[in-house]
């Protein structure tokens, strides 16, 4: 493309050269007409004429005899043997070559009118190429070849560096695998900022997938442990009960196994909670009023402790009402497991909010591990000493709900006991709300 350019750069220049040649050429043709003519009408006409470079005249009488020529025409015969017409002063035309003359020359023919009839008055010029001259023709072709070489080799430099990277960049990826998750690739200098940006978004990819992978790899090892701690003690009491049968409590035996296999179950069930989520399933929308399918829930259920209800009516959301339950089931067995004697449950609208609140009198959680809770398999030690039933993915689960209706679910601060605030869009079709069944 750029050759194509530089050509068409040259052939306009050629244009240009060669056009200015010909005005140079017409210029000097009119300057002897200048001269020469008063010279005639005066009278004073020398026999030889100065002459201009590279021009020729040549002044013939009305009988056609030559009476003053320039110094190379002298005692030549006339040069042409055209005239105008009668109707024009002059006429041109190319010879090749006119008489006494060498090379092909433009002759330029003009009536000059004396009393004793018209004299003629050729002037001639060299005929120059359409290109003007050798040295612009050179110039023309050299120029747009030495430029043409110039961007090729500058395209070739920079396309040879760029992909230089690139092949850095393909050869540093190709060496990153599950075991070598920490490698990045190299990173461009500033004077090549788009693979400067490629190689760093490239990096922050990696950087997102190796944590992605440390917790798959977390989470695998989370879910392995807490799998395999009630098999064991499932394959421990069954063993023991085994070997010495009379000897065994079945009731008893049967009875802790159960407790095992509820255990895997919950935690089995949590997980496929949490695959679900994970591959972002569609939530069954409907609006819902929410004060009344918490009311629902809770009337549902049977607690140990003391449930108070603050649910405040015509709040209106939607929701998947499944997904909602699970997330308040959650909260309150959570609740349970750590209050003394009472749970708090309110519902209210603030604005264009709909806020679950879920509060137990028990003994909180420290601001620094207010996040850490909602991590998959994590359970504060005071919870294990407290509670070694749950899975460690209850909270988990709540919060992934909740940012599946594009809502959040956070643990604010509170007097006594740990304060869950769970924040919904409200819904604009209150007049659609669909009541959770009594």
């Amino acid at each position: 493309m750029s050759a194509l350019v530089f050509m068409t750069l040259g052939v306009l220049f050629l244009l240009y050269t060669g056009n200015r040649d010909a005005d140079a050429a017409r210029a000097r043709v009119t300057g002897a007409w200048d001269r020469v003519v008063p010279l005639i009408r005066q009278g004073y006409l020398p026999p030889v004429l100065p002459s201009g470079k590279g021009v020729a005249i040549q002044v013939l009488d009305n009988r056609g005899h030559a009476v003053a020529a320039t110094e190379n025409l002298t005692g030549k015969p006339p040069i042409a043997t055209f005239h105008a017409a009668s109707e024009s002063v002059h006429v041109e035309r190319v010879l090749c070559p006119p008489a006494g003359l060498t090379g092909c020359m433009t002759v330029t023919s003009y009536k000059v009118y004396q009393p004793d009839g018209p004299w003629l008055l050729y002037v001639a010029v060299p005929k120059g190429p359409w290109y003007g001259s050798t040295t612009g023709l050179v110039l023309a072709i050299a120029v747009p070849l030495l430029l043409t070489a110039m961007t090729t080799a500058g395209a070739f430099y920079l396309v040879n560096r760029d992909m230089n990277a690139v092949d850095a960049i393909r050869t540093k990826l190709a060496e990153i695998n599950a075991s070598a998750l920490d490698r990045r690739v190299p990173v461009a200098g500033d004077d090549q900022k788009e693979l400067k940006l490629l190689a760093e978004t490239v990096n922050c990819t990696l950087n997102r997938l190796e944590d992605a992978y440390k917790q798959l790899r977390q989470f695998t090892s989370d879910a392995s442990h807490d799998l395999r701690s009630p098999l064991t003690a499932m394959r421990a009491q069954l063993e023991e009960a085994l070997l010495h049968p009379p000897d065994a409590d079945w009731p008893k035996m049967t009875t802790a196994v159960l407790a095992g296999v509820d255990r895997l179950q919950a935690i089995v069930t949590d997980l496929l909670t949490l695959a679900r989520l994970d591959a972002h399933a569609p939530l069954a929308l409907r609006p819902t009023d929410l004060g009344r399918l918490v009311g629902a829930e809770l009337d549902r259920r049977t607690y140990r402790t003391t449930i108070v209800r603050s649910l405040q009516p015509d709040v209106i959301i939607n929701s998947d009402r499944l997904r909602i339950t699970r997330l308040l089931v959650n909260l309150v067995d959570n609740a349970e497991r750590h209050a003394n004697s009472q749970i708090t449950v309110s519902v209210r609208a603030d604005g264009e909010t709909a806020v679950l609140e879920v509060l137990d009198d028990g003994a909180g959680i420290d601001p620094e591990h207010r996040e850490i809770v909602f991590d998959r398999f994590t359970r504060l030690t005071a919870s294990r000493d407290r509670d070694a039933g749950g899975t460690g993915l209850g909270l988990a689960i709540a919060r992934e709900v909740a940012e599946a209706h594009h809502g959040t679910l956070t643990i604010q601060d509170s007097e006594r006991g740990a304060r869950f605030v769970l924040r919904l869009g409200l819904s604009r079709a209150t007049d659609q709300a669909v009541r959770a069944p009594d």
